[in-house]
């Protein structure tokens, strides 16, 4: 599931339609609007939290941007935005589908949504706790985010259980299967990216060669089955007959988002199968 509600969040950091709804509150420049816009749900708050939410950017990136951007655009401004823009991205993106098929899929998703355990998940929690949309766009994609960072959330906590930090995880997947170029922006320095390597090396997750090892591969696929485990309640409150029908919904309008993403991604996002 994962594979079609990513697709409708990630309009919001892609789309043109998303980025001139950013820059028309002021929040010029990508990183200003990413911050900001995903922030928001917390509210007017400083770096730290932000830092150990979003886990993987370096924190001197993440302290350039707040609390300066608060002085931009407020949160409710910031909120109003991304929903905006995502809104206008997904009404271009999904104009030839039935209104019906986009009120089913809305309904569905927000059910799932409702039955997101949020205890522990600080932006899944923000992001369930904000105002229904009024159309079913609105509530799509809400419904869309929500579930989205609850996963996040849930993703962040296996890497801690785990033991790795936020470069570490970057700089493993950097040597097995992501571009690095989409990664190497998040703020940490040439120092940081080689002590994480070397660190991964101690631990016999990387040759000396940088080459992922069986043990690397198997924690990393751990990281992950544990973040399923966590991400299963909505899913299970949802039930397979009606989370078959909402994927079947869904899939032309992934597909149509897809258009927009780009296939190397920073987030890891694989194309939907023909």
């Amino acid at each position: 599931m994962w594979t079609h509600i990513e697709p409708l969040h990630a309009i919001t950091y892609f789309h043109p339609r998303a980025r001139a709804a950013h820059e028309a509150i002021g929040l010029r420049g990508y990183w200003r609007g990413y911050f900001a816009g995903r922030a928001a749900p917390l509210g007017p708050v400083d770096a730290a939290p932000v830092i150990a939410a979003f886990f993987t950017f370096a924190p001197p990136m993440v302290r350039r941007a707040l609390p300066a951007v608060w002085q931009l655009a407020t949160p409710e401004e910031a909120l109003r935005a991304r929903l905006t823009g995502a809104v206008q991205a997904l009404a271009e993106l999904t104009y030839e589908l039935p209104e019906a098929h986009l009120a089913e899929a809305a309904e569905l998703l927000e059910t799932a949504a409702t039955g997101a355990d949020t205890a522990g998940r600080v932006l899944g929690a923000a992001n369930a706790a904000l105002p229904r949309g009024d159309y079913p766009l609105a509530r799509l994609w809400q419904a869309a985010t929500t579930l989205r960072e609850h996963r996040g959330d849930g993703h962040v906590a296996a890497l801690v259980a785990a033991g790795l930090d936020p470069v570490e995880t970057l700089a493993f997947r950097v040597a097995g299967d992501m571009p690095a170029q989409h990664l190497l922006g998040r703020g940490w320095t040439e120092e940081q990216w080689a002590d994480a390597r070397t660190r991964l090396v101690a631990r016999g997750w990387l040759t000396t060669d940088g080459v992922p090892t069986d043990a690397g591969r198997g924690g990393l696929r751990a990281v992950e089955d544990a973040t399923d485990r966590a991400a299963t309640r909505p899913w299970q409150a949802l039930g397979p007959d009606r989370t078959d029908r909402l994927r079947e919904l869904l899939d032309p309008i992934a597909r149509a988002c897809h258009t927009t993403i780009p296939p190397g991604n920073p987030i890891g996002l694989p194309t939907l199968p023909t």
